[in-house]
């Protein structure tokens, strides 16, 4: 006897549709530049018409809101089962390199995006605010890490957020402009490990 299918409910077909949208965005991008990054564009590629697009995010700034938070959110899955400290911000140093090994389509599309805010006035916002997030992680960490006694106690949490940032968007970025020449896999543990002494107490 067949059973028969579940029907999905609205707010499933609504994610369903934007998990799509937001799939090809990160494909318009990867393949032709943010520049090609258009609402018709994107709306065409997922097999809706712009108007659904619009009707999900309001404006290409909505769009590509979406697809940074999208995409920074899962770079390193399992840290928000973690307590804040030093081992939570080794782990994200680690899992971020590793992230970048094997570049997928949606983080090459964050990297690209991310390099493009910086002459782009409609991406700045949102990646400024995304960046803002990072390093605000990366400070609760520290600070989490010196209250345990863990992290040196003269260690500067802003400095380090911004450090932290610094040096693995630009990893990243090398790893995407060279593939070849920039082995991310094996660098996980001379950077994660750099961190480790250069944080740790005692």
């Amino acid at each position: 006897m067949t059973v028969p299918s579940r029907r999905r409910t609205q707010q499933e077909r609504r994610e369903h549709t934007e998990t799509a949208l937001v799939a090809a965005a990160a494909e318009v991008v990867v393949e032709s530049g943010v520049r090609a990054l258009t609402l018709a564009r994107v709306g065409e590629r997922a097999g809706y018409s712009r108007g659904i697009v619009t009707h999900h995010f309001g404006s290409k700034q909505g769009l590509v809101d979406a697809l940074a938070r999208s995409i920074q959110g899962g770079f390193v899955p399992g840290l928000d089962a973690m307590d804040p400290g030093l081992g939570r911000l080794l782990a994200l140093v680690d899992g971020y390199l590793h992230a970048v090994t094997a570049l997928g389509t949606a983080n090459r599309a964050f990297l690209l995006l991310w390099a493009e805010a910086a002459t782009t006035p409609e991406l700045a916002d949102t990646f400024r605010d995304r960046d803002r997030g990072f390093r605000a992680d990366l400070r609760v960490d520290v600070e989490a890490g010196i209250a345990a006694g863990d992290v040196r106690s003269d260690a500067d949490p802003d400095a380090v957020a911004v450090a932290v940032v610094g040096q693995l968007r630009g990893i990243g970025m090398q790893r995407l402009v060279d593939p070849e020449g920039v082995d991310t896999e094996r660098l996980r543990h001379d950077v994660t490990d750099q961190w480790r002494r250069a944080l740790r107490a005692g």
